[in-house]
């Protein structure tokens, strides 16, 4: 495994910096948002594999040819109280590091759960005191506030999609069906766990460009995947009208309705609004990747997923 762990290692450098880098800034994830999630997930995936299983594999070396030998030997070393041969201080180290560092990652996505539950329940007792019931649908509800305020509140089959009185006055009723169906489709396509990953990843690794770089991109491309949905049964320019006038907070002069300037109430979506790309592929609709590029994007994707895999349990890697 003494090579295995080099190149894993090299593939979690690449994976932290240039590759995430070099996504942030394509323009094409704008044309398959869809494809480009797939993508962002598998960065992160196969690189939390390849960090931890760099420190594995080179703690377990002098164990085993690959990582389930090598695991075998350390359960047989750990049950025979007996000395290792090549088993020194570093190589402890680097199985230390690669333990602490895979318990954090889980311990952080658990916390992180813990926290969006508990502040989801908070929500959700206020909403009740302070919201009603829309007419039309029970599964919206709607707040006294003048702010133009749309955002949705995940909870399985308890998901409801909350606005403020002021955001229904100062929307047509085509513009606020529009926003509907985008605040829907955040809970159909169940974002929030996508957010949930992601924003757990940044916790655990706040100083690595990649979870710094995907998080942010992620936020933007399911506004996106969500614009989508909105254009399915509104057109282009009632949803430009909508997410402008939210944005703004108020209409044109000679309006019959008008609101104080204020942005979307989620962070997520006001950082997505004001996001160029965002209301770029809005104003300037543009083609999407063509299903021969949209094919190869899945194949990396799956190829970054399959490299560190092979590495950790194909034998014979041991230099």
């Amino acid at each position: 495994m003494f090579w295995a762990s080099y190149l894993l290692a090299a593939l979690a450098v690449i994976l932290a910096w240039p590759v995430p880098v070099m996504l942030s800034r394509a323009r094409w994830p704008a044309r398959a948002p869809k494809t480009a999630l797939i993508l962002w997930q598998a960065i992160a995936l196969a690189g939390g594999l390849s960090m931890i299983g760099a420190m594995l594999t080179w703690g377990l070396e002098p164990l085993g040819d690959n990582l389930l030998a090598g695991l075998r030997g350390l359960a047989a070393l750990l049950a025979s109280y007996q000395p290792a041969p090549g088993l020194d201080l570093i190589h402890v180290f680097a199985l230390s590091a690669a333990l602490l560092l895979g318990v954090h990652l889980v311990f952080t996505l658990l916390l992180t759960y813990y926290r969006i539950a508990k502040q989801r329940h908070r929500h959700r007792t206020l909403l009740n005191l302070l919201s009603s019931p829309a007419k039309d649908s029970p599964k919206t509800l709607v707040i006294n506030h003048p702010a133009p305020v749309a955002y949705c509140l995940p909870g399985g089959s308890g998901s409801v999609t909350v606005l403020s009185e002021g955001l229904m006055e100062l929307l047509t009723p085509a513009e606020l069906q529009s926003v509907l169906q985008h605040e829907r489709a955040h809970l159909n396509q169940r974002h929030d766990l996508l957010l949930w990953a992601f924003a757990a990843w940044r916790a655990a690794l706040p100083w690595l460009p990649t979870s710094q770089l995907a998080q942010r991109a992620v936020n933007e491309l399911i506004e996106m995947l969500a614009d989508d949905a909105a254009l399915e049964t509104t057109d282009r320019p009632t949803l430009i009208r909508a997410v402008a006038l939210v944005a703004g907070g108020e209409r044109p002069a000679g309006s019959a309705a008008g609101a104080p300037a204020r942005e979307l109430l989620s962070p997520e979506e006001a950082q997505a609004l004001t996001s160029a790309n965002r209301l770029r592929r809005l104003l300037t609709p543009m083609a999407p990747l063509g299903r021969a590029a949209q094919s190869l994007v899945l194949a990396g994707a799956a190829l970054l997923l399959a490299v560190p895999t092979v590495l950790l349990l194909a034998p014979g890697l041991a230099g």
